[in-house]
């Protein structure tokens, strides 16, 4: 089964809101999970499909002309460590690299909140070549957040 990584088409963005309601220990928020749908019809984003099915998303930021953002990136939980985080990650990296950018940031739930999900993606990313920057506690309220960053 290989992975398939498209520019989101128009009216794609509901599948980007099935992704995400698939995954309610990471994106239970409804007032953040609509604003990420909403962005995804804003920003640049990449639909991950296997078999022709949408399994997962990818939505990237421009911060400045050398600097990028991951501002979200969700895979359907039944298709968890299969390659295609990673393969999203990567085509970022290359997206943003194309465009000049050096470095390459993301944003998730800090490690003053114990959390087995969190800690998951964590380590994800650090296996991406991430490295953490910040932990801010007023950035989400409620929530801290843990800002990691990858040269590029």
């Amino acid at each position: 089964m290989s992975i398939i990584l498209d520019p989101i088409r128009d009216g794609e963005s509901a599948s980007c809101e099935e992704i995400l309601r698939a995954l309610p220990d990471w994106f239970g928020i409804e007032s953040a999970l609509v604003e990420y749908v909403r962005d995804a019809r804003a920003l640049p984003t990449w639909i991950a499909r296997r078999d022709g099915q949408p399994v997962g998303f990818v939505t990237v930021r421009m911060h400045n002309p050398h600097s990028a953002e991951i501002h979200c990136v969700a895979v359907r939980p039944e298709h968890h460590r299969a390659g295609i985080g990673r393969a999203m990650v990567r085509l970022v990296e290359e997206h943003v690299r194309a465009r000049g950018a050096r470095l390459l940031q993301i944003k998730t739930l800090g490690p003053s909140r114990p959390d087995e999900h969190y800690e998951r993606t964590r380590l994800f990313y650090e296996a991406m070549g991430f490295i953490p920057l910040e932990e801010m506690k007023n950035l989400w309220p409620g929530n801290p957040c843990l800002i990691l960053v990858k040269p590029l």
